[in-house]
């Protein structure tokens, strides 16, 4: 392949930036087409995938991103002390509504629950899971929410187009 010399450049942006890097960035930084980013990025992911390398390339967040490959968990761990910031159940239920929803109002999310969202809402915005994405046309113009890149990035989504079909989800689940 004629642009091979930019594997280590992509690495190298990979590695600089830390979030997730569209094909379409790499395309205009490095000069290229978008194609060639593909077939760039592939084979960076073969090269790292058939080594004893401890990094691979996911995508996540319509992008790709730099990551250490998961077997590797446990002698990260002995590196940092990792303290997981689990999500409460409330946060779970209310997250879900807003990913399958979207975009969803506080009203709307209250009346599937069945209980008040506020404090979940403050919680899974804090975090950066969900962002204000508009207001409704409905008195009061209530603030409409939807769920954001680090949302993708924590579950490990490209995009929300790999969320499961919910219907075929809860009609699998009431079957005796």
């Amino acid at each position: 392949m004629f642009y091979r010399h930019l594997k280590g450049h992509i690495e190298a942006l990979l590695f600089a930036n830390g979030n997730p890097i569209s094909a379409d960035k790499f395309a205009e930084i490095l000069e290229i087409d978008r194609e060639n980013v593909s077939l760039l990025l592939e084979e960076l992911k073969q090269d790292m995938a058939n080594s004893e390398r401890g990094l691979t390339i996911c995508e996540v967040a319509d992008g790709y991103q730099l990551c250490s490959k998961p077997e590797l968990v446990d002698i990260i761990g002995r590196l940092v002390d990792v303290h997981e910031a689990r999500l409460s159940q409330a946060a779970m239920e209310t997250l879900a509504i807003i990913a399958f929803k979207q975009p969803v109002t506080r009203l709307e999310m209250e009346n599937i629950r069945g209980v008040k969202v506020d404090g979940v809402v403050s919680t899974l915005s804090d975090r950066g899971l969900i962002h204000e994405v508009g207001r409704k046309d409905a008195i009061g113009r209530p603030i409409l929410y939807g769920t954001t890149d680090e949302f993708l990035k924590c579950f490990g989504l490209k995009n929300l187009d790999e969320l499961p079909n919910l219907a075929e989800f809860i009609d699998n689940n009431e079957k005796p």
